[in-house]
C-alpha cells in the first residue's frame, strides 16, 4: 500500500492529520496521530441483529400516476380563459398565489406549469389543462426474436 503523504510503497497504518483520515508510513506518523481501526463484530448474535436492520428497497413504479398530460395548446386556453373571465394577470396571480412574471411566460408559452400551478388555474378559470395520455400499441414481435427494442419501435411509429 502507498502512503497518502508521501507516497511511499509500504506498511501503511491509519492515522488523522489535521482531522484528515490518512493511511500513513511509519516515517510519516510524527505528522499525525494514529487512529485505531474498529474490528468487525465476532459475534454471531451481533451480525443477526445487524441483518434485522437491512431494509429491502421497494420498487416504485413512478409511471403508476402519470396518466394525464398537458394539452399542447396550454397557454392559449389560459389566456382566452383568464380574457374572458376580465381578470389581469396581476389578479390572477395573486389568486393563486404566483407572480405575475410567471403568469405572463405561462401564458407566452415559455413556462410549461406546474402539476399545482395547473390545478389552481383549472379551479381558478373553470377550465381543463390535462387530457388522457394516448397509448401506443407496441408490438412484442421483433426480428431478433429477443423482444422490442428502440429500433423496432421507431419503425412502428413510422407507419
Amino acid at each position: 500500500m502507498e502512503c497518502e503523504l508521501c507516497g511511499r510503497s509500504c506498511e501503511c497504518r491509519p492515522a488523522a492529520v489535521d482531522g484528515v483520515r490518512m493511511m500513513l508510513c511509519p516515517g510519516c506518523m510524527k505528522h499525525g496521530k494514529g487512529i485505531k481501526v474498529p474490528t468487525a463484530p465476532t459475534t454471531m448474535g451481533t451480525n443477526k441483529s445487524m441483518l434485522g436492520r437491512i431494509r429491502k428497497h421497494r420498487v416504485k413504479d413512478v409511471y403508476k400516476d402519470m396518466d394525464k398530460e398537458l394539452v399542447p395548446n396550454f397557454n392559449e386556453i389560459i389566456k382566452n380563459a383568464r380574457q374572458k373571465k376580465g381578470i389581469s394577470r396581476e389578479d390572477l396571480g395573486f389568486k393563486i398565489g404566483e407572480r405575475t412574471v410567471t403568469i405572463s411566460k405561462i401564458e407566452n408559452g415559455d413556462l410549461k406549469p406546474s402539476d399545482k400551478i395547473i390545478k389552481q388555474l383549472e379551479k381558478e378559470l373553470g377550465i381543463s389543462l390535462l387530457e388522457e395520455v394516448k397509448s401506443i400499441s407496441l408490438g412484442t414481435s421483433s426480428s431478433n426474436g429477443r423482444g422490442l427494442t428502440l429500433g423496432d419501435f421507431i419503425k412502428t411509429e413510422k407507419k
